[in-house]
């Protein structure tokens, strides 16, 4: 089984998000998967139970329905609202590594040799309230980031994908996921990466993020 060796800070800093370096020709092996997925399990939780579940997809045809779903996500318009004041399209940099590498993932998706849907148990509510939805996301937000680091160390690239989500119903068919209690949280494309050296990514100053005490 191959390992990087990576000391846990490289890990952290060079845990990439990876869409045109993945290599869709080499099949990824189940326990290389299963491995990950057992570190995952020890993330910290919320509520001291663990309300959250993966889905491992490989099967070609439940894969290309879900790449379907995806590019029918990305290609529905929507208005583009800029957070917290900050268009990221005003950075050139960005700009260019985004239309570089998301088109790449766009038409070869379905070429993917493994996809994890990360899943969290829920009641539905028509407006889920703030509490709720960060109780949601609390658990799984580490356990699925734990797998992303453990796939790392192990020659795996990832990505954190959510396009597909405006077809969640859709997505929970192809699937078989009781949609009235179980949330789909991301689509994670698994694969080997093509080169193994990443480095750590362009960031802005921690004055520009970091506030002591008050904002």
């Amino acid at each position: 089984m191959m390992r990087l060796n990576l000391t846990a800070d490289e890990v952290l800093t060079t845990t990439r998000s990876v869409r045109r370096r993945l290599d869709f020709t080499r099949p990824v092996e189940r326990e290389v998967i299963e491995e990950c997925l057992t570190i995952a399990t020890q993330a910290p939780t919320g509520q001291n139970r663990q309300r959250w579940a993966f889905v491992v997809v490989t099967d070609p045809q439940q894969r290309a329905a879900l790449a379907d779903l995806y590019r029918k996500g990305r290609n529905m318009p929507t208005e583009y609202v800029p957070r917290d004041g900050v268009d990221w399209r005003d950075d050139p940099v960005r700009t260019q590594r985004m239309y570089a590498t998301g088109p790449h993932l766009y038409e070869h998706l379905h070429e993917v040799p493994v996809m994890l849907i990360p899943c969290v148990h829920v009641v539905r509510r028509p407006d889920p309230g703030v509490v709720d939805m960060a109780n949601s996301y609390g658990s799984i937000l580490p356990a699925t980031w734990s797998f992303m680091l453990a796939a790392r160390e192990r020659g795996l690239g990832t990505v954190w994908t959510t396009l597909h989500l405006q077809y969640e119903y859709e997505a929970a068919q192809v699937l078989g996921i009781p949609y009235e209690s179980v949330l789909q949280t991301a689509l994670i494309p698994v694969a080997y990466t093509i080169g193994t050296s990443f480095r750590p990514g362009v960031r802005t100053d921690l004055d520009n993020v970091v506030h002591w005490n008050k904002w």
